[in-house]
């Protein structure tokens, strides 16, 4: 009889929690503050992640925007660390490219990646953007966070915070012994892996019709180098930019991020790529353009992931968790570029449509 509750529970859209959508998720993985770049950069390849959250003894730091998540003690309920911020691969490579820097000198990078990450978190603004999730968040909450551009929030193992059982949503404050991370990509491939019947209408519809598409798209040029490309994406907040033919733009164009729409897509340049490079590689290849960087470090073999506006929320959802890639560029019949299609806006469209 529980059983056969629990199938009908998790039919229904509307009984998932933040719970639900990490109980498949390994434990955290973290670097303390102390942690070199390089030590860092090492974990984040290791476990083919994106981001690291930052650990601190507790009563030292502020924590990032000002919350207060700590690990405790799940006896005596003692604190034992402070969660200060994430760590990005777009950190790490602005870091990197930032600054004055000889990109034929391997001792400059040594001594960047020599860095202790407490002294880069924040460089880029999502760093400084660590919330948690009450494991009692509903879905649709947890939708309706992602879907401001909060990619990934930590779920509490059990939660210390008083009366937490009443309290769902994000919280800036929170205890807990243990925390499993939840990210917007979690959320994807448990709706495609789950499939539910209240959801079927919406992902049948197009991403035109549910209004998903991003018509406001930068890109890079072929000629842009790999340092230009990554202090323009840092500046505008981008992880990733789609390549562009653009033989007919002026000379400066090459050195920031264009208006991408209605050029062909040759290739994307995104912040992950760099979890396929090892060290030497990196320097060997920073002085590079963007183009040939991409196809230095994905062997020719990537080809771009880009859909028209005819397809459907489903076909979508399927790219982005199929490919590991976190936006999908729109594209015409000739390949020409519309607009982008971002895990923001697949979860803001289909909370919107749902609602």
């Amino acid at each position: 009889m529980q059983e056969e509750k629990s199938k009908e529970d998790h039919s229904r859209l509307i009984n998932i929690t933040a719970k639900d959508l990490t109980a498949g998720n390994r434990r955290l993985v973290e670097v303390p503050y102390t942690a070199t770049l390089s030590h860092a950069m090492n974990t984040l390849v290791a476990n083919s992640i994106s981001s690291l959250p930052v650990a601190a003894p507790p009563g030292h730091w502020i924590g990032a925007g000002g919350s207060m998540i700590m690990e405790s003690d799940k006896q005596t309920g003692a604190v034992r660390k402070h969660y200060i911020g994430i760590l990005t691969m777009l950190d790490i490579l602005a870091h990197i490219a930032g600054g004055e820097h000889n990109l034929s000198d391997p001792t400059d990078l040594d001594r960047k990646m020599g860095s202790q990450v407490s002294s880069i978190i924040g460089h880029c603004l999502e760093g400084l953007s660590l919330w948690t999730l009450n494991p009692s968040t509903t879905l649709l909450e947890c939708m309706e966070v992602f879907s401001k551009g909060i990619h990934r929030a930590l779920v509490p193992v059990e939660s210390s915070i008083e009366s937490s059982n009443t309290i769902s949503g994000v919280e800036l404050v929170e205890s807990s012994s243990a925390y499993r991370m939840l990210t917007q990509m979690d959320l994807l491939r448990f709706l495609r892996d789950h499939h539910f019947d209240d959801l079927k209408d919406v992902l049948s519809r197009s991403i035109s019709d549910l209004r998903a598409v991003n018509e406001s798209v930068y890109a890079v040029t072929a000629s842009t180098s790999v340092s230009n490309a990554i202090k323009s994406m840092k500046a505008a907040l981008l992880n990733a930019v789609p390549i562009v033919h653009a033989p007919d733009v002026a000379e400066e164009d090459h050195l920031q991020l264009i208006n991408g729409r209605h050029r062909k897509v040759i290739g994307t340049f995104s912040a992950t790529d760099i979890k396929a490079c090892r060290l030497p590689e990196l320097q060997a290849w920073l002085p590079l353009s963007a183009l040939e960087f991409t196809e230095k470090v994905t062997g020719n073999e990537r080809e771009t992931v880009s859909c028209t506006e005819e397809a459907t929320m489903e076909e979508a959802i399927e790219k982005v968790v199929t490919r590991g890639v976190h936006r999908v560029w729109v594209v015409d019949q000739q390949g020409l570029l519309k607009g982008v299609v971002s895990l923001t806006d697949i979860i803001r469209s289909i909370r919107a449509a749902l609602l």
